[in-house]
């Protein structure tokens, strides 16, 4: 897994996560985005994969020259 910067926190900070305990480990899921849903064997593994996959998301939408459907993502609010 890669090391986040301090930028990528920020905005993973303006969302809001869901953690669900389910039988291989965590599911995570955003409140206000909720098609990316992630997993991992530990609940911090659930949240660092669920950062990589917003990074992923932001990044998809940047390339196509779309907005996100959750609005700005660049750690400003």
């Amino acid at each position: 897994m890669k090391k986040h910067t301090e930028h990528q926190d920020r905005h993973f900070s303006h969302y809001t996560a869901k953690y669900t305990k389910i039988a291989a480990g965590y599911m995570g899921q955003l409140m206000e985005w909720p098609e990316i849903v992630t997993e991992g064997n530990s609940l911090e593994e659930c949240r660092t994969v669920l950062r990589d996959a917003v990074d992923e998301m932001i990044q998809a939408y940047q390339d196509l020259g779309k907005e996100s459907s959750v609005g700005r993502h660049s750690g400003q609010a």
